[in-house]
């Protein structure tokens, strides 16, 4: 005996078709378009909760040896950099997990400072270790930021990419890592008042202020200025941990001038023979941030401050051989595709460390001198069908090396 259509009932929460705007009939059920969307709801709530869990979870196995141990993998040296990173990076992620209870004590955020010259690794140790918890993680520059109102990007674009790392999820997103690179660009530019904005140096300081402390920022998914009619996406940036990067150069001389010394020609103080001249980086303090032109503002909400040091020699010959992804692997499986055994004589190896270290350019100077050494074999071996092998010796890198355009850099 067949029902009426005014006798069809919701088989979840008994409301008849008059009362609901839909009616999905099943095999020998129906359900309405309220208990749809109540039931959409709960779905996507548990899997953020597990996502969450799962996030967490796996970050509170990870300790601080053990952090840095895998970075040990990837980075070469740095050891006093990797140990602040990972206590600070393991210390946020157990106040993610922390509740405020009886006691009232609510641990802060730790975000962090890195400074260095060049080429030391900075952005390095940011990635790996976003690698190691994997969470979202993106890369922003600083010089691309101006003040709300100006040609630029605005900070908020910084979460944006956030954002996009995360695949647009945003309780993944509030758990990310956020490297802010070349911050050293939005120093203040002079101590004079002016009659004209520094939209792109204390205006920049400023705006990021809100986001490094935490707040809930308005995020527009797709950039702020190109897409204004867009809707935008709450994100609170409480339990994100904001790296920050940059070279500072010419901070030098303030620590200098701090500790009563000087950075070229006689000390003024003969008895201060303890102080490292060739790495005054390893002295600095938020005293010298003030002075090179970071706002105290900023520089309260970033407590963690290390840096890097200057690499020497030996250190670049093992980020030369010796990490996961070192260079030298990277060419033999470059060859390796074609079915070719590539070798290198290790004097090559001291060769091409002598002339990184001579022209200051640090480790990416390296990829740059493999490359002139390099070019002519990739370019020629691949269409050998009879090439088996190749190694490259000494008189071949030197033969290489003079003929490229890299050896009429300046020796600073």
């Amino acid at each position: 005996m067949s029902r009426s259509k005014n006798d069809i009932k919701c088989s979840f929460c008994g409301a008849n078709k008059v009362d609901s705007l839909m009616l999905i009939a099943g095999l020998d059920a129906h359900i309405c378009d309220k208990c749809v969307a109540q039931a959409n709801d709960i779905l996507a709530g548990e899997l953020n909760l597990k996502k969450g869990k799962s996030l967490s979870g796996g970050v509170t196995l990870l300790k601080p040896l053990e952090i840095k141990n895998h970075i040990d993998q990837y980075v070469i040296g740095q050891d006093n950099a990797k140990k602040v990173l990972a206590v600070a990076v393991y210390n946020h992620y157990k106040r993610l997990n922390h509740k405020v209870g009886k006691d009232e004590v609510e641990i802060e955020k730790s975000n962090i400072m890195m400074v260095g010259e060049t080429g030391t690794g900075k952005t390095l140790l940011a990635k790996t270790i976003a690698k190691i918890l994997n969470v979202p993680f993106c890369i922003c520059d600083a010089t691309v930021l101006t003040e709300a109102g100006y040609v630029g990007e605005d900070v908020e674009s910084i979460l944006t990419r956030l954002l996009q790392a995360a695949d647009y999820d945003v309780s993944a997103a509030e758990r990310g890592i956020v490297y802010i690179d070349e911050v050293d660009k939005v120093a203040r530019k002079s101590d004079n008042p002016s009659i004209t904005r520094d939209v792109s140096g204390e205006g920049v300081q400023q705006a990021l202020l809100k986001i490094l402390e935490g707040t809930i920022v308005n995020v527009p998914p797709q950039g702020g200025r190109k897409h204004p009619d867009q809707k935008m996406i709450p994100v609170n940036t409480n339990n994100i941990l904001f790296i920050c990067g940059g070279a500072f150069d010419g901070i030098e001389k303030k620590i200098a001038n701090r500790l009563r010394t000087q950075t070229v020609g006689y000390k003024v103080k003969t008895e201060e023979t303890d102080i490292d001249l060739k790495n005054l980086y390893k002295y600095i303090t938020p005293q010298d941030l003030k002075a090179f032109g970071m706002i105290p503002e900023l520089i309260g909400r970033v407590p963690v401050i290390t840096h890097l040091n200057p690499l020497d020699r030996e250190t670049l010959l093992n980020i030369l051989t010796v990490p996961r992804n070192s260079l030298v692997k990277q060419y033999e499986k470059l060859f390796d595709y074609e079915g070719i055994k590539l070798e290198f004589d290790t004097d090559v190896y001291e060769f091409i460390v002598d002339k990184a270290m001579e022209y200051k350019l640090g480790a990416r100077g390296l990829r740059s001198i493999c490359e002139s050494i390099m070019i002519d074999a990739m370019f020629e071996v691949p269409s050998q069908k009879d090439a088996k092998n190749l190694f490259i010796d000494m008189a071949y890198a030197k033969e290489k090396f003079e003929k490229s355009d890299i050896r009429k850099l300046k020796v600073a």
